[in-house]
């Protein structure tokens, strides 16, 4: 795998575990689990972020709720199918964990870089309050020709300068994951509570090929 690929999209937090693993899939014989962290946000918040972990980089057998850990690696999506159609499922593919004491107060405990493709149409609003939001998918390529998918939402100035990218524009991003809570209506009488992950951004930059 070339380092190349790898350095288009870095990911590195810091958090307490707040489940157990769960078993996820097999490949070659190598299990990997799923595993939630909490990251703190500046606002007293919290982001509950889903890590993918090989079984050869932890015993998943142990109860690690309440562990502080720094893992790293990458933000990955598959599509799952469900009812009929395809949802986006995101997590941090980990590449390097360990237990760390416990969170610094100041260290930076969320931050990804993406270096990718604009797919769709960036989508510029208005919040009723005049707040500018820009919803833009970013195409991350990975070894063996499979690309990631990743929702990146910018606020104020970066939001005016997104809504003017291009498909298949070159963007760099940097920023941190966040998870959203809402709710989708499953028919007339029926809703659920739902999870979704995006990267905010604070930095981006348009590359001129």
């Amino acid at each position: 795998m070339s380092d190349k690929m790898i350095e288009n999209n870095q990911v590195s937090i810091v958090g307490e575990v707040v489940s157990d693993f769960s078993f996820s899939h097999e490949v070659f014989g190598e299990g990997f689990y799923m595993l939630d962290v909490s990251v703190k946000r500046l606002s007293d918040s919290c982001d509950v972020i889903p890590l993918m972990i090989s079984e050869r980089l932890v015993n998943v057998n142990e109860d690690c709720r309440g562990a502080c850990i720094r893992a790293a690696g990458q933000f990955r999506s598959y599509n799952r199918h469900e009812e009929k159609k395809n949802r986006l499922v995101l997590s941090v593919f980990v590449r390097e964990l360990e237990f760390v004491d416990e969170e610094s107060e100041n260290a930076n405990t969320n931050q990804i870089f993406l270096d990718g493709y604009i797919c769709k149409a960036p989508v510029y609003r208005k919040t009723p309050l005049g707040r500018e939001i820009a919803d833009i998918l970013l195409a991350v390529n990975r070894p063996y020709g499979k690309s990631d998918y990743i929702p990146c939402i910018c606020w104020g100035r970066n939001a005016r300068f997104a809504s003017g990218f291009e498909v298949g524009g070159h963007t760099q991003i940097w920023g941190r994951i966040q998870s959203r809570e809402y709710v989708k209506k499953i028919d007339e009488e029926e809703s659920e509570r739902r999870v979704a992950y995006e990267v905010s951004v604070s930095k981006l930059e348009y590359l001129e090929s």
